[in-house]
């Protein structure tokens, strides 16, 4: 790979750019590749309108060789502030015909491979929700976990704003877009590693540090809680907690590498909306001796 600065390209990762906030919005603008071949992963929460997140990913696209994206909760809420109305699968798919326009990888393409530093490594976005399977300690279904976290006053907002349809509900298009997946990453090549990207975690344990631990409910599924192993992942990039930080577990590095509000950087050391680097590995991102840390 040739580069302008005479170095490899790199593989970076950002999520939750929520640019609805001005702030947001101009960390994106000042957002840069260090080579004309770096990729960029875009974990989903770009914005709620599709106006704001076309603006997003076009100024991405425009600068990276690459950019992929995998959509958040907030890219598929019918916003009522959104000009486009549509509703579930059919927002999801007029999503998916805009980043096309714009160049940007969907997890409606094929999975693109990246051959620069660190690879090669499959780069798989991924579409998959949630199924409330992340229940709060001391509830065995939805309807009581749904019940404790109302009683605790945390309900997320997609309970109100992202419509399943034509699904019957949030939980089923989970299952659906969950089979579908499996399928698609059971045809990779054996001997390629994975770097899936997608809002949610694949495994539950990031979600272990919740402020709000009934949160985790609109967090991911278990039935991706072995993906890591299966699927020969390298890399789990994911976002949607806004706790940026590096974990590993069963030997797997999951980087969440969310940007959040303009309340929650503020408060973080270090300039925010930083590109997180995914590929080549950094030394301090090397896997641990031990199964697990967090930082």
């Amino acid at each position: 790979m040739t580069t302008r600065a005479g170095a490899p390209g790199k593989l970076w990762a950002i999520s939750d750019l929520h640019v609805g906030y001005e702030e947001n919005r101009a960390l994106v603008e000042r957002t840069r590749p260090e080579s004309d071949d770096d990729w960029l992963l875009v974990a989903g929460d770009v914005a709620e309108t599709v106006a704001d997140i076309r603006w997003a990913l076009g100024v991405l696209a425009d600068r990276f060789r690459r950019v992929v994206w995998a959509p958040g909760n907030h890219e598929l809420w019918t916003h009522p502030k959104d000009a486009v109305d549509l509703r579930g699968v059919a927002r999801y798919e007029h999503l998916v015909e805009m980043c096309r326009e714009l160049g940007v990888t969907t997890p409606e393409d094929p999975y693109p491979v990246w051959e620069g530093a660190g690879g090669p490594a499959v780069v798989a976005p991924l579409f998959l929700l949630y199924d409330y399977s992340f229940l709060p300690a001391g509830c065995a279904t939805k309807a009581e976990g749904l019940e404790y976290a109302q009683g605790t006053g945390v309900v997320c907002s997609d309970e109100y704003l992202l419509h399943p349809d034509p699904y019957p509900s949030r939980e089923d298009w989970c299952r659906a877009r969950v089979a579908e997946t499996e399928r698609r990453l059971a045809a990779i090549p054996a001997d390629l590693p994975t770097i899936p990207v997608n809002h949610y975690p694949l495994h539950r344990h990031p979600t272990d540090v919740l402020w709000y631990p009934e949160f985790a409910m609109w967090c991911g599924t278990s039935l991706t809680a072995d993906w890591h192993r299966r699927f020969r992942v390298e890399t789990m990039v994911y976002g949607h907690l806004h706790i940026p930080r590096t974990t590993w577990h069963e030997g797997v590095r999951f980087e969440e590498v969310s940007v959040g509000y303009p309340r929650e950087w503020r408060k973080r050391p270090g300039p925010p909306g930083q590109l997180r680097r995914i590929l080549p590995s950094t030394r301090a991102s090397a896997a641990p001796s031990h199964q697990e840390v967090t930082r």
